[in-house]
């Protein structure tokens, strides 16, 4: 539950701080008026991403094992490519975040409503679809019944609380700092949905090694028992992964994780210690 707790605090705080920051914006130029079309976009876009989970989830349902376990791999492929190209680009933006929302606002505002609209749209869409794809590989994954989806649901009302706060301001936070360590844990998550890629792209027989097991320590680590249930939860660990499953996870975590930790790749911080970040208060 842990992990899938992380996914919607992590996911769900970007969109909120989107959310915020262009509200906060409007209000404080004094363009309430225009309040109406941004919701609206924010709205859609939500609708969006609730759809999408849904047809993931019924269209999977739908399909055959071998159907479902090969979907399954490759949106679990596709996730963890997502989520890695959304933490190193968060970290690289999080300082700007607020200069360059207001900037393609300014834009959307002199074009008109459906500009306006669209920009909201596509700011909380793409955190959506994410946070969809993501919830849902990683809710097969564990295959835990409801527990993945409740931690889940817990993280986005926290962010949404949170985000609140943010607008009201009432909390400071220094988004460097908090999106990268968030973003380190979830390159760890994310190691173990790309695991289970693997593992369901073996069962659909896309790839062979399905009997070539790494290790098996399934009697010291049951499947049932209370804390591999929590490893799996947390880390999708597996105590009787195969050979490849070990290597996808590894090759993966070790250099993702070093080059975000270390900064490479772009995402390096200016040498000046930032000051925190806060939206504007409302008035």
């Amino acid at each position: 539950m842990f992990g899938n707790y992380l996914i919607g605090l992590r996911e769900g705080l970007e969109a909120s701080l989107v959310v915020c920051i262009l509200i906060a914006y409007l209000v404080k130029t004094g363009r309430r008026d225009r309040l109406t079309p941004v919701w609206t976009g924010i709205a859609a876009a939500v609708l969006l991403s609730m759809a999408f989970g849904a047809v993931l989830q019924y269209g999977s349902t739908q399909m055959s094992f071998e159907a479902q376990e090969a979907l399954g791999g490759s949106l679990s492929i596709v996730a963890v490519g997502l989520v890695t190209w959304m933490v190193f680009w968060m970290r690289r933006t999080a300082r700007h975040l607020r200069a360059e929302l207001h900037g393609k606002l300014d834009a959307a505002l002199a074009m008109g409503t459906f500009a306006l609209i669209a920009t909201a749209f596509l700011a909380v869409g793409r955190e959506g679809l994410e946070t969809a794809l993501f919830i849902w590989t990683a809710v097969q994954a564990t295959g835990d019944g409801w527990n993945p989806l409740v931690g889940a649901v817990l993280g986005l009302l926290t962010s949404v609380v949170v985000g609140w706060l943010f607008y009201r301001g009432a909390l400071k936070i220094n988004l460097a700092k908090f999106f990268t360590w968030t973003g380190a844990m979830l390159v760890v998550v994310a190691a173990g949905v790309l695991a289970y890629g693997v593992h369901d792209l073996q069962e659909a027989g896309w790839i062979g090694g399905m009997r070539d097991l790494a290790f098996d320590i399934s009697s010291v680590i049951p499947k049932d028992s209370w804390y591999g249930t929590l490893l799996k939860g947390v880390f999708n660990f597996q105590p009787d992964p195969t050979i490849l499953q070990v290597t996808a996870w590894a090759v993966y975590l070790v250099p993702t994780l070093v080059f975000f930790l270390s900064g490479s790749g772009g995402t390096a911080p200016k040498p000046a210690v930032p000051a925190p970040v806060e939206a504007e208060p409302a008035s």
